[in-house]
């Protein structure tokens, strides 16, 4: 190649890259600026922020806990749902639990690490995601004063799973137990398995310690009702962790509590959650959804709560 000819090629492609960088670098992000603007798009483009008393609180598009320091819910506010983003809700760590509908059987804890002392999660204990929703749901119960079983659920919340060893057909089914244990209830924290027997054979309870996945993991319907009284989204994380939305079903399901700390109506409550309830985007995407920021900014505002 000759010297001119590498003149020609690079001078070429210096001033591609000069054009594409006051196309994409200048002219591309100042334009979109400049849309952004314009009346009605200038708050989605600042982050959609809301606030209260001229200070800002949040944004309507992230979701965020109502919880005191220790992580207790507000009986004033409407909850969100369950969040897997860092501690919760943390922009900078958003995300899933990776985990679906075939965890069902818990990380238990280190036996030793337990005996010197350590909580139950320092010590290596990783719920599944059917324990993390079977606890959740009885927490919820417990705070709005409804039924919180659900299917495959213990009556102590967690995932309703058996250890079925013996004998297998060739489809690998256990065709007669010999062994039956519950395997997400470690025998030091109940007095006994949520199922006295099955097929015949004595349930015995987890034993610290002990690996039981030679057996047939089999979870237990139980006697909950089909439609639980917990709606899913006030048991399950989004994909995000950042949710800001609720159903209207679990929306309803917290009237009579934040009523009662807020020493209104019910009837009251139901018109403010009314007017914050989204239908479904264009008619037919999605389902609707209740904004919980903006809902409890409107609850301050008419009906305040004395600290």
């Amino acid at each position: 190649m000759s010297f001119s000819t590498f003149v020609r090629m690079h001078w070429a492609a210096f001033r591609a890259l000069l054009v594409l960088t006051v196309i994409t670098g200048i002219a591309y992000p100042l334009s979109i600026w400049l849309i952004a603007q314009l009346p009605g798009l200038h708050d989605k483009a600042e982050g959609s922020i809301l606030t209260a008393n001229g200070k800002p609180v949040g944004s309507r598009l992230i979701g965020q806990l109502f919880t005191d320091s220790a992580g207790n819910p507000l009986p004033q506010y409407f909850q969100s749902r369950p969040s897997a983003a860092g501690n919760g809700y943390d922009p900078l760590s958003t995300s899933a639990s990776n985990l679906g509908p075939e965890s069902i059987v818990d990380t238990p804890a280190d036996p030793a690490q337990l005996a010197a002392g350590k909580s139950a999660t320092d010590a290596g204990f990783k719920p599944s995601l059917l324990t993390q929703v079977c606890t959740r749901s009885v927490a919820v119960g417990k705070l709005e004063g409804v039924d919180g079983s659900r299917p495959f659920c213990t009556g102590g919340g967690v995932g309703a799973v058996l250890s079925v060893i013996g004998p297998r057909d060739a489809r690998g089914n256990v065709v007669h137990p010999t062994r039956v244990v519950s395997v997400n209830e470690p025998c030091r924290a109940t007095p006994a398995p949520f199922l006295p027997l099955y097929e015949g054979v004595r349930v015995e309870c987890a034993k610290d310690g002990e690996d039981y996945a030679i057996g047939q993991m089999v979870p237990i319907r139980g006697a909950a009702p089909a439609n639980p009284a917990v709606p899913a989204d006030a048991v399950t994380a989004s994909g995000s962790g950042l949710d800001p939305d609720i159903s209207p079903a679990y929306a309803d399901l917290q009237v009579a509590r934040v009523a009662k700390a807020r020493h209104v109506s019910p009837d009251q409550i139901r018109a403010d959650v009314a007017q914050y309830t989204n239908g479904r985007t264009l008619g037919f995407f999605g389902e609707p959804c209740v904004n919980v920021l903006q809902l409890n900014l409107q609850l301050d505002h008419k009906y305040p709560v004395s600290s």
